[in-house]
């Protein structure tokens, strides 16, 4: 395919240089980039509608302004002319870098550099169990502030002495002996590496699903191992980190002690895919907290630290981390790959979208094209030929117009009420 221009950013051209048939150079936005390649839109089809419609107009305006660039001499090295499989293959190349180069990052990080992780070590044994939610919370002393324990009005505070009305429960954690400083190296049997990434997730799991089940417990204490037998309580716990919705689940009252470690490499894959999963449901929920991001840019709303964040907000909080002096140079290294990792895993996951003009949606017309052909073969008619993607223009205009406003919005937001690491 003749490819005339390969720029990176957009807008006015700041530098280039022609190599051959290819202009190569740098535009003035550097949010991006673009590599132009001759026919992406085929010819109008035949037996194509030639009524005027202000929609027709416009498809045969772009369809004429895309075929301008195919000369005499290009044959079949124009887009549209090449088997179904090529295209794929050239529009994924750009999401898959960004995967490979995720994949490299992530690998870097997790087994050369490490990466923060919750370890297994017991930081602190509450004496007590607050519900999520419950108004004693922010107490100086919770646990010498009675509550209501059951109902609608569970967690409210009370007068000792009524009904349904007690002290919070004593943490099962105190009761069974753990103490700060410990560290769970088994739990009913299964071994925990306590610096592995998903051990404290393990051990979260396993309390979580036995309320009110004795779980044995395998800790090392002063370079000793020594047994304990746990009973999880049930209790009200927070679904997420937005502290929106709640659940019932075993609560033993322990939290972990944070730390860097490196992980192996059979670490990586589960590891991978627990980030994409995330990365997924992250992307699931933007059209959901766009309201709330519209309310902070513009009406002075709190920000939601969960919600979605602009470039500018990544390098404010970047700046921030790495002024920080308590992390060392290696944990500073050690976020930047992880951020640069991250960026790309959703420029993959975003660009794969199947809607036009993304790289998504260029794949998906290439495929639907040959599930058309194969269709039409089987039925004994002839080949439909290339899909039309000019069709596709005014749902490329109004993805593109949803991006800008978007990525505007998302600007003003970084820049007076910024998400922050304070």
């Amino acid at each position: 395919m003749r490819v005339p221009q390969f720029f990176v950013g957009f807008g006015p051209t700041v530098f280039s240089r022609r190599r051959g048939e290819t202009e190569f150079g740098i535009k003035a936005v550097p949010l991006g980039g673009f590599i132009r390649i001759v026919g992406m839109i085929p010819p109008a089809e035949e037996g194509e509608s030639r009524r005027a419609t202000r929609m027709r107009s416009f498809i045969a305006e772009v369809r004429g302004q895309a075929l301008n660039d195919v000369l005499p001499t290009d044959g079949d090295r124009v887009f549209y002319k090449k088997p179904w499989w090529q295209r794929v293959i050239v529009m994924a190349a750009g999401p898959l870098h960004n995967l490979v180069l995720a994949v490299v990052f992530f690998t870097l990080v997790l087994t050369v550099l490490g990466t923060s992780v919750l370890t297994t070590q017991v930081r602190s044994v509450p004496a007590c169990v607050v519900p999520a939610g419950a108004e004693s919370a922010t107490a100086d002393d919770p646990c010498q502030v009675p509550i209501v324990t059951s109902g609608a009005d569970a967690g409210q505070v009370c007068e000792e002495g009524t009904a349904n009305c007690a002290l919070p429960v004593a943490s099962p954690a105190a009761e069974a002996g753990l103490r700060p400083g410990d560290t769970i190296v088994a739990i009913d049997g299964q071994a925990i590496d306590p610096t592995d990434h998903a051990s404290w997730t393990t051990v979260q799991d396993a309390i979580r699903a036995h309320p009110g089940d004795e779980v044995a417990l395998t800790i090392e204490r002063d370079g000793e191992r020594r047994q304990l037998t746990v009973t999880p309580i049930a209790t009200t716990v927070y679904t997420d980190q937005t502290g929106e919705d709640t659940m019932t689940a075993g609560y033993l009252g322990v939290s972990p002690v944070p730390g860097f470690a490196r992980q192996s490499l059979s670490d990586v894959p589960g590891y991978f895919a627990n980030v994409i999963t995330q990365s997924v449901a992250r992307l699931v929920e933007i059209p959901e907290r766009v309201p709330q991001l519209f309310r902070a840019a513009f009406l002075g709303e709190e920000r939601d630290r969960n919600g979605p964040i602009g470039v500018v907000g990544v390098g404010r909080i970047s700046g921030e981390y790495f002024a920080l002096t308590e992390f060392s140079a290696l944990e500073k290294l050690s976020f930047f790959l992880s951020l640069l990792a991250s960026v790309n895993l959703v420029l993959f996951l975003f660009n794969l979208l199947p809607i036009y003009p993304l790289d998504g949606g260029h794949v998906a017309g290439a495929l639907y094209e040959k599930a058309r052909s194969t269709v039409a073969r089987l039925r004994g008619r002839p080949d439909p030929g290339p899909f039309d993607i000019a069709r596709l223009m005014p749902v490329a205009y109004v993805v593109a117009a949803l991006f800008v406003l978007l990525s505007g919005t998302l600007l003003v937001a970084d820049i007076v009420n910024p998400i922050t690491l304070q």
